[in-house]
């Protein structure tokens, strides 16, 4: 952003699948934050956010389609995407699996739908920013969940991975070829071959099938 001029217009996508509340939130959001794009279900919404690639995605958590995942299959659906494109969940629900499944899926902050329209923009540009932003109240779930010892285990093997190398280890673990992880990720074969060696090093593991297992146990797919 620029001192002293007119903040950046920040680009969103937002995904309800209560049309209602999309057009309310759109009038209440500021001026600088532009909603491009909009989804109600989760197959749109994984559709919009790759055509659209924007700064930030607004995400209902609970959302009809796909396997019954909601929000948190739309991040898993856009995992490639997640270095540039920030998630803030958006939802009625301040439940604590709610919170924590979407902020293991790659969100990077969770808001309840109480909040004003002044509050959720600000939000948005903060996680825009590379803030992680929380309901005052919601903050303290995902201390305790992600403040056990087998999650800071995760966390510290997870911390060796650069992000190009988790994004392919996350595709790959869901099954795809080295050829279409090349393609979703825009890179060569041979790049990709690089990662997933370099992966399976740094993990401690042999080959694919105990990489996507290490990535069910730990729910990171």
């Amino acid at each position: 952003m620029h001192s002293g001029s007119e903040p950046e217009t920040i680009n969103v996508v937002l995904v309800d699948d209560h049309a209602i509340f999309r057009s309310g939130l759109k009038a209440d959001l500021d001026r600088n934050i532009a909603v491009v794009g909009e989804a109600g279900s989760v197959e749109e919404a994984i559709e919009r956010i790759h055509e659209l690639r924007p700064e930030v995605v607004l995400l209902d958590v609970h959302l009809p389609g796909g396997r019954g995942g909601g929000g948190a299959e739309v991040l898993r659906g856009c995992s490639s995407l997640l270095a540039t494109t920030r998630f803030l969940a958006l939802s009625v629900s301040d439940a604590a699996q709610d919170v924590v499944t979407v902020i293991r899926s790659g969100a990077r902050g969770y808001v309840t739908k109480s909040i004003s329209g002044a509050e959720i923009s600000d939000a948005v540009r903060r996680v825009a920013s590379g803030d992680a932003v929380f309901s005052p109240r919601l903050a303290g779930f995902v201390l305790d969940a992600f403040g056990s010892g087998a999650v800071e285990h995760v966390d510290e093997e997870l911390d060796l991975l650069s992000d190009r190398e988790l994004q392919v280890m996350r595709l790959i673990a869901r099954g795809y070829s080295y050829k279409e992880v090349a393609k979703e990720l825009f890179i060569s074969v041979k790049t990709v071959e690089s990662h997933v060696s370099n992966v399976l090093r740094k993990l401690q593991l042999s080959n694919r099938h105990e990489l996507t297992r290490w990535a069910v146990e730990r729910k990171i797919l």
